[in-house]
Formats: structure tokens, sequence, C-alpha cells
């Protein structure tokens, strides 16, 4: 085939994808290739009617984003270098050899159409597109990157791919309802093919991944051309190499897991990507493929050791309120911070340069300021804030793991006593900590549970250990006709009030005490179990499922909601995982799968097992119990 020889090229070159699509993602992971994501900052806001087509503004579009993150991730090594040790995971502090910039848009008669703003402009788009063809083109910039005298230097490919697409006629019932799924918000063009989506197409003339968000089979022939040009003549035949060619100036830029190919010069002589440090090779042997022979570094086994320094990192600006501080406010300058925080200059502006490196602060000549990120999900009051699942980490979790090697030799759990005990053991200020992170994680996630299928058919749902209720009522704003039970503990449910949620209170939320070990559950058609802070091991949480399933009348369902690790393991293929993720090391055995789920309900007697992948982060599965 073509992919595996060319792909193979980059498995031992640092490669970014400098896009958050979870869709360009799964198709390159898919050939085998390994990257990270680093998604970029660029402001997509050039001027559609200054370029003569619409694929030549997709592909500027495509190389501004490789670039900005070519140069960002530049720009933020040199600086903090020093900060933290050779072998260090974060992204932000190392510089690329490769950078995959790419950009998907629709257009119908010369008009490009990008994501909707909205539902209404959702409506306009599909309405557009309705019956007739339209082309959508994904432009691909692939930035080579190499440093001289401590500058960057670039060299871009650029090309672009059109696949024509056929609408079929589209009736306003099924505009409104494709649209109402929450699928047209982060696509191009208002749909999404390769789900529901593929239900308003009569027929595809090109390349299906191209539509999806990335033209695999043209990024291949492009890899071949660039790395297997044909010989000039009177030309030596070039020595066949296994890794693409490096320039001599490239600096040690590779990840855990597949490394670099070139020693790291200002990290102490350590090399996370696998070589042991050697005299500078020449441009001109390197040009010619001569391979590093050295045996490699453990630069996965480095990384890990590392790790946890930009995890306190970021919980400890979280804990003196560094985000709240800048929000709104920034730029500000470390003695402005730290005089708000009650701190020393010297160890604000410190902890303000790690931020700033790992991507969570802005730097410039004015000071500091909080990137989009960080106003919105680790600034206490932002509208989809994670600082209380920051403050549970910090707190609870970091202790509980600080004494791991105790917990091992006396065989307890990895995870904070308090969860062991069950909330009823708690303190109070315990039981609102615990709140406070299961409240965030769930404001978060609600859309995406309450959208990954269609739950209209029940009126009445049971959130066992609902909480705080945001999920219960995003459900209600979701579906009119539902009524949802919010069963938890009595303390929890004590506490429940103290907890805004974005949707306006409700009168079909309920709120029930009890407890789920040992009391009746509520009747309802849909039971919901969301276990996103827990990790039950099997045998809890098969009698736990156990239980529900015998609440369960025929015809009910049980929805099951759980985190999972950004790219989990393919399980047709049994490609290794990332190091452990959100939860992998918790009380019990880590994520399941969506595979692993579906075959535990059939086995408890659900039929028509439905599993989905929701927001890049959850495994959200729906089951209907089957007739005695």
């Amino acid at each position: 085939m073509l992919l595996r020889p060319v792909i193979g090229k980059l498995q031992h070159k640092r490669v970014v994808l400098a896009s958050s699509s979870p869709r360009r993602r799964e198709i390159l992971s898919n050939a085998g290739l390994r990257f990270e994501v680093v998604p970029s900052r660029f402001k997509e806001k050039l001027h559609k009617g200054s370029f003569a087509a619409p694929h030549a503004y997709a592909v500027e579009t495509a190389k501004q984003k490789a670039l900005e993150v070519a140069d960002r991730m530049h720009q933020a090594r040199a600086p903090f270098l020093g900060l933290l040790p050779a072998g260090c995971p974060q992204k932000d502090l190392r510089a690329p050899d490769v950078v995959i910039g790419a950009d998907t848009i629709v257009a119908v008669g010369g008009l490009i159409l990008e994501k909707p703003v909205d539902k209404q402009d959702a409506y306009r788009m599909l309405s557009r597109l309705s019956g007739k063809e339209h082309s959508v083109f994904t432009g691909v910039a692939i930035v080579h990157c190499c440093t001289r005298d401590g500058q960057l230097d670039t060299e871009v490919s650029e090309f672009y791919e059109e696949t024509t697409v056929k609408f079929s006629e589209l009736s306003e019932e099924l505009l409104w309802e494709y649209i109402d799924s929450g699928e047209p918000v982060d696509k191009a063009g208002g749909y999404g093919i390769q789900a529901l989506g593929g239900m308003l197409v009569e027929y595809v003339r090109g390349d299906f991944l191209n539509v999806v968000g990335f033209p695999l089979n043209r990024f291949c022939k492009e890899l071949a051309r660039l790395y297997h040009a044909p010989r000039a003549p009177g030309t030596p035949r070039p020595v066949q190499h296994d890794s693409i060619p490096a320039v001599d100036t490239f600096e040690d830029l590779s990840d855990g897991e597949g490394g670099g190919s070139d020693p790291a010069r200002a990290s102490g002589g350590l090399q996370a990507g696998g070589a042991r440090p050697q005299a500078p090779r020449t441009q001109e042997a390197d040009l010619n493929g001569v391979a590093d022979s050295q045996p490699g570094l453990p630069a996965g086994l480095l990384e890990l050791m590392d790790g946890f320094k930009a995890s306190k990192v970021l919980l400890t600006a979280c804990k003196l309120q560094v985000f709240d501080v800048l929000k709104d406010r920034g730029p500000l300058s470390a003695t402005d911070v730290a005089r708000e925080i009650d701190a020393s200059v010297g160890g604000t502006a410190r902890l303000l340069d790690v931020c700033a490196a790992l991507g969570l602060l802005d730097k410039s000549d004015r000071g500091y300021s909080n990137t989009e990120t960080a106003s919105l999900h680790l600034a206490s009051d932002g509208e989809q804030s994670l600082h209380g699942l920051a403050a549970y980490h910090d707190g609870p979790v970091w202790g509980a793991f600080t004494h791991l090697g105790r917990a091992v030799r006396e065989g307890a759990a990895w995870t904070p006593e308090p969860l062991l005990q069950g909330p009823h053991k708690w303190s109070t200020e315990a039981t609102l900590q615990f709140m406070r992170a299961s409240h965030s994680l769930s404001k978060l996630t609600a859309q995406h549970v309450a959208t990954a299928f269609d739950l209209s058919p029940f009126t009445s749902a049971c959130h066992l250990g609902g909480c705080t209720g945001a999920l219960a009522h995003k459900l209600v704003q979701e579906y009119p006709r539902l009524q949802v039970t919010v069963f938890d503990l009595p303390e929890v449910i004590k506490l429940a009030g103290d907890f805004q949620t974005d949707a306006q209170p409700s009168e079909r939320v309920h709120f029930v005490p009890g407890d789920l070990s040992s009391d009746s559950l509520p009747p309802a058609d849909l039971y919901i179990f969301c276990s996103l802070l827990h990790d039950w091991p099997n045998d809890r949480l098969h009698g736990l499922l156990s239980r529900i399933s015998g609440s369960c009348k025929p015809g009910a369902g049980l929805l099951l909601a759980e985190l999972a690790p950004a790219e989990e393991e393919d399980e047709a293929s049994g490609a290794a995982r990332r190091p452990p993720g959100l939860r992998t090391l918790g009380v019990g055995r880590g994520p399941r799968s969506r595979g692993q789920y579906r075959r535990l309900l059939q086995r408890l007697g659900f039929q028509d097992v439905q599993a989905a992948r929701a927001g890049g982060l959850l495994h959200v599965v729906l089951g209907t119990r089957a007739p005695p």
C-alpha cells in the first residue's frame, strides 16, 4: 500500500497536528501516524473575497494554522527550558519536526460555508445545500521546521483536495431534526457526513475522507513526492533511510511515543526522542539519509517521571486563583498579579512563565493574560469552569497519591479515603469538595450526554448519583416531555441547592434522597448512570448495574456515560494506548471501552445496545430492557 511505507518515515519524528478536530485525529491515527495535537490559535478571519478561489482560502488558512503552532512551540521552548528538566512532556516546551495544518470548507456557487455560529445559521447553510451539488475543499499545509542560530526556519508544502457532494431535497422536518441533534455545530457547512449527516447525502464524487475532514490518500501521495522525489540526471542514488531526513540544526523534538532524530542541545544532553548525544551531523549527510544507529534513551520513562510537575503548576495556579485575577483584567504584570494573590513577585513571575509555556496564559510586553481556555475552564466563575475539579485533584487526590507507597504495601485502593467510605462518612467540607468536582465535570459534559442519543421517546428518567442536578436540568431543557429524578445520598441532596446550573431551574426536576447500593430505586422509563469521577471495580460495577437492570421494566432504557482517554485503544487492531489519562489510575481498572459496556449490558438482558463517542472524552452507551 501507499500508506505504510510513507507514514512509517515519520515514526522517529516529532509530528504535530495543528487541529483539535477529532475526525482528523482519527483518520491520521487509523493510518498509523504517530503525532500529538496542539490546536492552533490562529484566528480564522482571512478576508474570503481576497482569494481567487475557495480552495486558495482553505490552503492559506491551513498554512497559517500550522505556522502559528510551529512558531509558538519554538518561541515557548527557549525561554523556559531551564524551568523544567529534560524529557519534560509539555508540548509547548519543545519545537516540532513537522506540523500539519488543515482547513475544511464547503463551497456552493462560489460562496464559502464554514462552521455555523448557531442553529439559525445552520438552517441557512443546509437550506442552501438542499437538492444541490456542492464542493468540499480541504487545504493542507505540511510545515517542516528547523532552527538556525536560534531562529526558526520553515519550509511549507501545501495542497488541496476537492470532493463533490450532492444533497437530497431536504424537508423542513428533516432539516430541523438534524439541526436539533446538535451535530451541525462544529462542522463545516453544517453537517458531518460520517455520522447523522450522511442521511442528507445523495452521492459523493471523490475522496470520502476529504469530506470527513482530511484527504488521507492525497496526503500520503504528497509525502511520497516529498521524500521519494526522482533523482536529477547525473546525481548519485541516495541512500535509503528509515526516517524522513533531518536538517543539521533540527533540535530534539520527539514525544514519548515516537522519538526524535537529533541530539538535544539545550536540555542537559538528554534527548526525549531516544538518541544518545552525538556530534552534529552535516546537512549533506542527513539529506542523503544517514540514519542514527545509536540505541535510544527511554523517552517515555523520562516523560512519565516529569509529568506530575506540570500538573502541580496548573493546580497551584488554580488554587491561587491566578486565572480569576487575569480574567477580563489582563494583561497584568507579574508584580500586579503577585499583589492580588498575596505572593512574592519572583515566585509569581516564575509560575506565570511556566503557565505561559504550557499554553495556559499568553505573555506579551504588556504582561500576562488568560488564554480563552483558561478563562472558560480554569477561572472559578467560567461558564464551563473546571476549577472545582482542579481543587479536588489538588486536595484529596494529590494527597492519596502522595502516600501511594503505603497504599501499595497495605493493599489499599489508590483513591482518596472519602471516596472509598462513601459521602455519608465525609465531613460537610469534604462532601462539598467532591460535589464541586462532580459539578464541574457535569456542567462540561451534560450537553454531550443529553444529546448523544435521541431520548425523546422516554417520558421519565432517573439520574442515579445525579449529585447537583446539572445533567437533569440539561435533559429537561432538551426534551420538553421529560421528567427527571435526581437520586443521591441524603447528605448530597441536602447540599445540591447550593449549586447553580447553566439551565434555568425546572419543576420537572425532582431530588430524591437514597442509597444506590441498598434502597429501592425510583420508577422511571430511563435510568442514567454517569461514572465521571468514580472508577468502579468490575465486581462493584456489575453488582450495581444488575440492581439497576432488576428495576427496569421491559422497554425501559439504561444510559451509561464514562470519561475515557482522548485516544482510546483500537479494539480491532489492538493498537497501544498512550500513557494513562484522565482517570485510568483510579480505584478500579481504568476506562472501559464502548465494546466492553455493550457486551456487559447485553449479558444483563438489554437489547438494541448502542454506543457512541461524545465530546471527544466520553463513552455513552444506551440499551433497552428486553421483554422477559
